[in-house]
């Protein structure tokens, strides 16, 4: 039997975390806990958003509901690219569910998924070159002091960001409808640019074998 590539071993390496991931028992959690990720030793971006909400939770397909469409409208992709992992990973600040307070909104992301998995998953994704950080628990960890006062100047300073290959984006949420009203300077100045990397990012690129947030043959991840 011929030697693993390099390339092979690290896809093997990224199926086997993974795979701990999913049996991930770390947070004490009211419902069963449903990991949510897509990542590939072969994509080149990667988004890092909050935590799952209801619908996501339910379907095990990150990404799946009204934000998520928001989300590839500010992209201008389609669900097939969005999800094609060999492409585009996904992992978000908590990989489960983190339940709802007594008003019924979801709750912040658990605080053990990132520093728990998130450097040995990157380690394993050599090719990221530009990681969107959807939201301020995303820019708080990723950006650190370096992020301003408030998610609204972060992501207006954008610019200082991309050179690491690092864009800050509010949440896609419908409930920042208002934010996105009251700052136009997102949707005439940050999304060209964002457009534009993302087009620049996969110009080479022929979709590739799925990856491992992906059972082949699904659209999705899952449990």
């Amino acid at each position: 039997m011929p030697a693993l590539t390099a390339d092979a071993r690290r896809a093997r390496a990224l199926e086997r975390l993974v795979a701990k991931v999913r049996g991930c028992r770390a947070c004490p959690l009211p419902h069963e806990p449903r990991p949510v990720l897509r990542v590939s030793a072969t994509a080149r971006m990667l988004i890092v958003g909050q935590a799952p909400g209801t619908k996501v939770h339910a379907t095990g397909v990150p990404w799946n509901d009204a934000s998520g469409d928001r989300l590839r409208q500010w992209l201008e992709m389609d669900r097939d690219t969005f999800y094609d992992v060999s492409r585009i990973a996904i992992m978000p600040m908590g990989f489960c569910f983190p339940g709802q307070d007594a008003n019924g909104s979801d709750l912040p992301p658990r605080r053990e998924c990132a520093p728990k998995w998130h450097a040995p998953i990157l380690a394993l994704m050599p090719e990221i070159r530009l990681t969107l950080l959807v939201g301020s628990y995303a820019q708080a960890r990723y950006l650190g002091p370096r992020a301003k006062q408030g998610m609204t100047e972060t992501v207006r300073a954008f610019a200082e960001y991309l050179p690491d290959g690092l864009m800050p984006l509010p949440h896609p949420s419908w409930r920042n409808t208002g934010w996105l009203k009251r700052n136009p300077w997102f949707e005439a100045e940050v999304l060209p640019v964002l457009r534009e990397r993302v087009r620049r990012l996969f110009d080479d690129q022929e979709p590739a074998a799925v990856g491992a947030g992906t059972p082949a043959g699904r659209s999705g991840s899952g449990p």
